[in-house]
């Protein structure tokens, strides 16, 4: 149950994310896989919105990744519970 279908790079995956958008194409297939089996997710972490874009050492956008990974790992086992 890790894959769906894809239609472009990193679409349709459960894999970790890398980038803003693989985080809302996994936040996406989860959701839809938690609502076709009634099971309850938390909302996952809203993505950043005061990225400067000068590439700084602890990045809003590691934590909003650290955080849709935690996020990630509790809906799979929410999944397979």
């Amino acid at each position: 149950m890790s894959t769906l279908p894809a239609s472009g790079p990193g679409a349709g995956t459960t894999a970790q994310a890398t980038d803003g958008p693989s985080a809302l194409a996994m936040f996406a297939v989860l959701q839809s896989q938690a609502q076709v089996q009634g099971v309850p997710l938390r909302p996952p972490p809203p993505e950043p919105t005061t990225c400067c874009g000068r590439g700084c050492n602890g990045c809003v956008w590691e934590g909003f990744l650290s955080a849709a990974e935690y996020w990630r790992q509790d809906a799979l086992q929410a999944l397979n519970d």
